[in-house]
């Protein structure tokens, strides 16, 4: 009799954040012949995902509301009971967190693999017969080597086959990711294992989408994606500068050097620098293997990724204490938007908090604007900082604002660090009339049109561009 099952009927999902949560859902919709259980010790998490307000879910994703009303308590359960879910499934999928090491060997840059650790061993003692055990989290090359360890040496009486399918969102159109996928990568070394998981994806994506690799093709592929990804970032962030000093427009060459076939339009939008749970992280642990693998000048090359992005938020920092005459103490700065992003409520390594943090450090009195973003999440971005940097403490205040108006009132400048649409249709010439004077709009995202601020006595400036309004 063969150990593995002839379909998956049933999997659990160890993790139910911003990778488990979307996955889940969208393979509970287009498999409802598969049960599919999310679990996680978090317990406030979890009663989120099951709130009967679709407006409390967890994560905030365009149509990820959608997609859990129409699957939640059918085929798609969410529940903090993760030894019986073990249990019952033939496949499970570990989407936990996988931080950088902030101790010990390879601190600042390795992935911390705690929690694949933890999950590893509830695995083993708590799985019946055969399990595919699946890596989505993002982890370090050879990882699964790890994770076979821990669960031979932890159980005698099972048996598994450890694949990797790492996740290529993108937040703020995970779901669309997720529907119209331009990949599924699955890596292994067990065929029949490799073989179920693709039939599992093949439901609804073409299978020559679908690519079987070796195991740690798949787990650096991940890594390699998001490196490149960002370096994009870096690269068009580093060229804003230039634009500024040299009177070029960095809208009309991202769109120019977008037009090129070989390069592509996408990640050349400038901006304050990148943010997000996973290209710092991956970038770091790159940096960190190409080290332990004494490749020094392939490490440089990346370390320098990271340098161009920290570089970018310090000096938008330093452009707006300049343009308020050297000084913040006592001014009123709106901050319009705080995620890392537009369409998501992910703050993890925002440029917003960095840049922030500046600002707080000169004396400024901060008003924090975000439509998704609650006032409890900047705290906690903020005391993270504090906490990694024991010297550092905010010398002036911050308030969170609900609404635009309440953030620019008698504001000395509005600052918009994340392209929210909401952003996009004010009416400044309206604004002008509630800010102090002098007063300054500064862009990072071009979310503003010029010819609006034109109108108006405003003092302008945007990212990548020397010819501002009243500047």
């Amino acid at each position: 009799m063969s150990k593995y099952p002839k379909s998956i009927s049933r999997i659990c999902c160890i993790g139910a954040g911003y990778v488990g949560g979307p996955t889940m859902a969208v393979i509970a919709k287009n498999c409802p012949n598969i049960i599919v259980n999310v679990v996680d010790v978090d317990v406030e998490r979890i009663m989120g995902w099951n709130s009967s307000d679709l407006k409390k879910l967890p994560i905030f994703e365009p149509g990820l509301d959608k997609v859990i009303q129409d699957t939640r308590g059918k085929n798609l359960f969410f529940s903090t009971e993760i030894s019986r879910e073990i249990e019952l499934s033939d496949l499970i999928f570990l989407c936990v967190n996988t931080p950088t090491k902030n101790r010990g060997v390879g601190a600042g840059k390795a992935i911390d693999l705690k929690w694949v650790e933890i999950c590893a061993r509830e695995i083993a003692k708590f799985s019946k017969g055969h399990t595919i055990v699946v890596e989505k989290s993002t982890v370090a090359v050879r990882t699964a080597d790890v994770l076979e360890n821990i669960l031979n040496a932890n159980s005698q009486k099972n048996s598994f086959s450890v694949l990797s399918n790492p996740e290529f969102l993108s937040e703020g159109s995970a779901i669309e990711d997720l529907q119209n996928p331009d990949r599924v990568l699955i890596g292994g070394v067990d065929e029949k294992a490799m073989d179920l998981l693709k039939e599992i994806y093949a439901n609804w994506v073409n299978e020559d989408k679908i690519l079987k690799t070796n195991i740690w093709s798949s787990e650096l592929s991940k890594l390699t994606s998001n490196a490149f990804l960002a370096q994009r970032i870096s690269s068009i962030n580093s060229i804003s500068a230039l634009c500024e000093k040299t009177g070029a427009d960095i809208d009309e060459v991202s769109k120019s050097i977008g037009a090129d076939n070989r390069l592509g339009e996408d990640f050349l939008k400038a901006g304050p620098g990148f943010g997000g749970s996973c290209f710092q992280k991956d970038i770091l642990n790159l940096v960190y293997l190409c080290e332990f693998f004494n490749l020094p000048e392939v490490s440089k090359y990346w370390e320098n990724v990271l340098t161009i992005n920290n570089w970018q938020k310090n000096r938008i920092s330093k452009l707006i204490v300049e343009k308020l005459f050297g000084t913040l103490n006592g001014k009123k700065i709106a901050i319009l938007g705080f995620s890392f992003k537009a369409n998501t409520n992910d703050t993890r390594e925002s440029a917003a908090i960095r840049i922030c943090l500046n600002l707080l450090e000169e004396g400024a009195s901060l008003f924090i604007h975000d439509p998704k973003v609650q006032k409890n999440q900047i705290e906690n971005e903020f005391k993270n900082q504090q906490m990694q940097n024991n010297s550092f403490e905010i010398k002036s205040s911050w308030q969170y604002s609900e609404n635009i108006n309440d953030a620019i009132q008698d504001a000395n400048a509005v600052l918009i660090l994340t392209e929210w649409e909401e952003y996009r249709s004010i009416d400044w010439k309206d604004k002008e009339e509630i800010m102090s004077s002098p007063a300054w709009i500064f862009d990072t995202r071009s979310v503003t049109e010029e010819k609006n601020l034109s109108k108006t006595k405003l003092n302008f400036w945007r990212l990548g561009n020397i010819n501002t309004a009243n500047n």
